[in-house]
């Protein structure tokens, strides 16, 4: 022992790992630290290393050629012994990577840790964030799916619009005018190498910066940040409270450790990875491509502004607003700090978190896109079909047929696009459905060309049986011919007039 001893104090007097381990795992942080609260940055970490781990394991087996790259995943997924539950890990990780960044992004604002003397902690952490969307973007590039290729496309056309260097920028991101071999090579790199090195680069100075200005102390309603004493104000917290962060505050750091890898675990067997989804091809125009979650309100956001916007919401809001989070520490830097005391910032964050999560339910369900496979694999329930006449059941094959249902839902089924069918004649008259389906209105395109008066007819004579049974059907409003008053007049056009009287 005495030996052992000795050899460690020689290599403590060289190495000096007590002092690296009391400045670094062992360094002191304010008691209130130790907080659920406190629990995402951590969290953030451990699905970093995770996306490492599994990352290189993964690069062993894919291939970043557009001739090999899905051959490779598809080898993955189904030769590969537990090649599917490792691209199911990495996939996962990734979002739950995502996910407790952008809550540890929101503790911090809540909390005010921007503040004094915090400002680059924060700035650092910013940019951490869009290198993890930027691993999320290009991870979802590497599937080099169907998905993926109209998603670059997407992306590509967006950063097209950029005015002056817009074109540049796209040859700079394909490695050529167009989406080639090149480009997902490129991709591989970022993905692999340059924004993995950014990300690990970063968090070396955001931990830094945490151990040299501290962890913020959980805020208390009515304590003011000022710039004069709260340097003095934070050694005092450490001395009178403080605790070495190793072993007094981390039970709960592990604690959420063990339950995300418990998750991404779980997550992963039970959903397994996503895609790939078809081979890309640009001559097979996919109607309905969605990002994964984390672009799920970008999509939804672009699928849904008008024209005139697309300039303010594609990059005049998203350049605002990343100057304001980028500017936040330096507008913001003293005061309060308690989320209690701060109602605006309480409810700036609901409202964009309601803004975010409402567009991804829409970016999810896609109600602007048809559904294209409707018309052939959506049966029309047998519920609309009991009782009807030979005429009504001809209208709900033409409405197979015409492909309505791509559009319109029966059932449940069926596409969004356009409002369900279930209950189309409580809203509609007959005379209402004739004029619709051959003038148009509204989203839907007049149809008068492309079908028949009788289609016409035993299309609409299906529909007006398309009602609860407990509810009457539409009517005009219009009273009856023989019950109208005595000076009532019924004035026609001149060309009709001449038509009367012949």
């Amino acid at each position: 022992m005495k030996t052992l001893r000795n050899m460690a104090v020689w290599l403590d007097e060289r190495l000096h790992l007590t002092a690296l381990w009391a400045s670094s795992a062992g360094h002191e942080v304010p008691a209130t630290s130790g907080s659920w609260w406190y629990v995402f940055g951590s969290a953030t970490l451990l699905c970093f290393i995770i996306q490492v781990i599994t990352g290189a394991c993964l690069a062993f087996v894919y291939i970043p050629s557009t001739s090999e790259a899905y051959t490779s995943l598809q080898y993955l997924n189904h030769v590969q012994f537990w090649g599917w539950y490792l691209r199911a890990i990495h996939y996962w990780g990734s979002n739950c990577m995502v996910a407790f960044m952008t809550c540890h992004m929101i503790q911090v604002f809540l909390f005010g840790a921007y503040k004094y003397p915090r400002e680059l902690t924060w700035i650092s952490g910013l940019f951490l964030l869009l290198c993890t969307l930027g691993m999320a973007f290009t991870g979802q590039v590497m599937r080099w799916d169907q998905d993926a290729y109209w998603g670059l496309s997407i992306g590509a056309s967006i950063m097209g619009r950029i005015p002056l260097i817009g074109g540049q920028l796209v040859h700079l991101l394909l490695a050529g005018p167009i989406i080639a071999g090149e480009t997902l090579s490129r991709f591989f790199t970022l993905h692999v190498f340059i924004i993995p090195g950014l990300i690990i680069a970063i968090i070396v100075m955001h931990l830094r910066l945490v151990l040299a200005k501290g962890i913020n102390e959980y805020p208390r309603p009515g304590y003011q940040v000022h710039r004069a004493t709260y340097d003095a104000d934070y050694a005092d917290i450490i001395r009178k409270e403080g605790v070495p962060f190793v072993p007094k505050a981390v039970d709960k750091d592990l604690i959420f450790s063990a339950f995300v890898i418990v998750l991404i675990l779980v997550l992963a067997l039970v959903f397994g990875p996503k895609g790939p989804k078809g081979i890309p091809d640009p001559a097979l125009v996919d109607t309905n491509p969605r990002p994964d979650f984390y672009f799920l309100s970008i999509f939804a956001a672009l699928a849904l502004l008008p024209d005139w916007m697309e300039m303010l919401v594609m990059f005049i809001a998203p350049a605002i607003g990343l100057l304001y989070l980028l500017a936040l520490p330096f507008i913001s830097n003293t005061g309060e700090k308690s989320a209690r005391r701060r109602p605006v910032a309480v409810l700036s964050v609901i409202l964009i978190v309601l803004v975010i999560v409402t567009l991804a339910w829409y970016g999810e369900t896609s109600p602007w896109s048809p559904d294209m496979v409707a018309w052939s694999g959506a049966a029309v329930p047998v519920k609309f079909l009991k009782g009807r006449t030979p005429l009504q059941m001809h209208g709900a094959t033409l409405l197979q047929n015409k492909q309505c249902r791509n559009c319109h839902s029966l059932g449940g089924e069926g596409g969004e696009r356009g409002p369900s069918l279930d209950a189309v004649a409580t809203r509609l008259t007959a005379d209402q459905m004739v004029r619709q389906i051959i003038q148009g209105g509204g989203n839907m395109p007049a149809y008068g060309k492309k079908v028949t008066p009788p289609e016409v007819d035993a299309m609409v004579s299906f529909m007006t049986t398309l009602r609860p049974e407990s509810t009457p059907p539409s009517r005009d409003s219009a009273p009856p011919m023989n019950k109208l008053p005595r000076d009532f007049a019924v004035v026609l056009p001149p060309a009709e007039q001449a038509d009367a009287k012949k």
